[in-house]
């Protein structure tokens, strides 16, 4: 619509124009205290909320390829768009000079299984606990809701894990 000197603006064309462009504005969606926003495509945006979880007993694993401990997680779902930022963290050993890794699987809307190259390890010293954290930025999620949910595993020996956390920052 164009404005035009000594034209009558109607309800209808203030609301068409005027309000619902200014609906369209972050202060109007924001609903959640701590939520961020995201470009969620052409002209729009989306409330995104963070989400992070914790495990913080100490458990074991033997098993050679990714799987869940005793007390699996922790894990978290969010609504994304076809972006996040997930952060792991964990105090992980191993009796030999084995690995001890630590990383994700992705579930709902995108389906990723877990990889040694978005997570965290320790690598060959026997009996040493590390604690370390990984970030990695997933640019090609299936939009909608998506789990986050850590997997442990070692290359030989005993893996030994605890304070184990996950942080997911949806765009």
């Amino acid at each position: 619509m164009t404005a035009v000197s000594s034209s009558v603006f109607t309800a209808a064309q203030f609301n068409t124009f005027v309000r619902d462009n200014l609906n369209e504005t972050a202060p109007a969606k924001a609903t959640t205290a701590g939520a961020h926003f995201a470009v969620s495509g052409t002209y729009e945006i989306a409330e995104r909320i963070s989400a992070s979880g914790a495990v913080l007993a100490s458990e074991t694993t033997t098993s050679t390829s990714y799987d869940n401990l005793t007390t699996p997680g922790p894990a978290v779902s969010v609504e994304t768009g076809a972006f996040a930022l997930v952060i792991v963290h964990g105090s992980m050993a191993n009796t030999g000079t084995g690995s001890a890794r630590m990383s994700y699987e992705i579930s709902g809307a995108t389906s990723d299984a877990p990889a040694d190259n978005r997570g965290v390890g320790v690598f060959g010293s026997a009996n040493v606990n590390i604690t370390a954290s990984g970030v990695a930025l997933h640019t090609n999620l299936t939009p909608g809701t998506n789990t986050f949910t850590a997997k442990y595993r070692v290359s030989a020996g005993t893996g030994t894990f605890q304070s184990r956390r996950i942080l997911v920052m949806p765009f």
